[in-house]
């Protein structure tokens, strides 16, 4: 059980919040209301598998630096309380789901996987050529919504590219305030990031302004779905959220930038699933 619970954490299970209720937003939009069960249950299979071997992935690439960061000292594979060959056998199962998860759904989804692949196993290397790896994080989330669409239709229309949009900005945006804080460590270690390119204080300016154009995404996908007042709550209180979370940080105190801080940012995306389910079947 110890084991388990090792690569639980290890993969961040419950950073799930991020990503799957906007890939059951998708999904359900696509149905014009509930989904069927088939369709439901691999879906959700499929990010599990997509996120799982991400994480893993992104853990083990970046073994060699967690093990010189403070911060990362007690993640399992730091600690040795799981080792690299078990994190490449859990990334193999879990590209094995995934990929069984989606051959179960539209065609296209499967045709679509060396474009998911891409962006889910590159991104732990973008660090290391680019200050954009950010929003590489970004993309690879906002596949969630477009997945979960796809899934059901095998189209992509405008709106679905809109929240897709919405969720790469307001996910890359959140990971530029919260890598800042690591700023003097990337600078030491050559790696990249949009404070070691711009400063902490400008980074957290640019990721105010996307976040901004990213709550600009989410009422275009609403009025593009021609969803009712009940979706826009969601988006309120998003908004309201997001504002609380940038006057929480400044540049020159990361004291509040907790993993409280960090998992308060899943409001946006279950509040914004939440009451489009309820404006989609009321």
């Amino acid at each position: 059980m110890s084991k388990l619970s090792a690569h639980i954490n290890n993969i961040a299970l419950h950073h799930s919040v991020f990503a799957l209720p906007f890939a059951y937003m998708g999904l359900f939009l696509a149905a014009k209301g509930i989904p069927t069960f088939h369709d439901f249950l691999w879906v959700t299979l499929a990010m599990i598998g997509a996120r799982s071997s991400a994480l893993a992935m992104d853990n083990l690439v970046d073994l060699k630096f967690d093990k010189q960061q403070n911060r990362m000292s007690k993640r399992p594979l730091v600690t040795g309380a799981i080792k690299p060959i078990e994190v490449i056998i859990l990334i193999i199962v879990s590209l094995c789901i995934f990929l069984y998860s989606a051959s179960q759904l539209a065609p296209i989804c499967l045709k679509l996987t060396p474009i998911c692949l891409f962006f889910l196993l590159f991104y732990p290397y973008t660090k290391r050529f680019t200050f954009l790896c950010h929003y590489f994080l970004g993309v690879a989330l906002a596949m969630a919504p477009a997945g979960g669409y796809i899934a059901v239709t095998g189209e992509l229309p405008f709106g679905i590219i809109l929240l897709s949009g919405g969720v790469c900005l307001w996910i890359g945006s959140f990971d530029v305030i919260y890598g800042s804080q690591d700023r003097q460590f990337d600078l030491d270690h050559k790696l990249h990031s949009m404070a070691t390119q711009f400063g902490v204080a400008n980074a957290h300016k640019i990721a105010a302004f996307f976040h901004f154009i990213s709550i600009l995404c989410f009422i275009g996908a609403g009025i593009y779905f021609d969803l009712s007042f009940i979706y826009y709550i969601g988006v309120l209180i998003a908004i309201l959220t997001l504002i609380y979370q940038h006057s929480l940080i400044t540049p020159y105190d990361f004291s509040r930038l907790t993993q409280v801080y960090f998992m308060r940012n899943g409001i946006v995306s279950i509040v914004i699933f939440v009451f489009t389910l309820i404006d989609i079947l009321s």
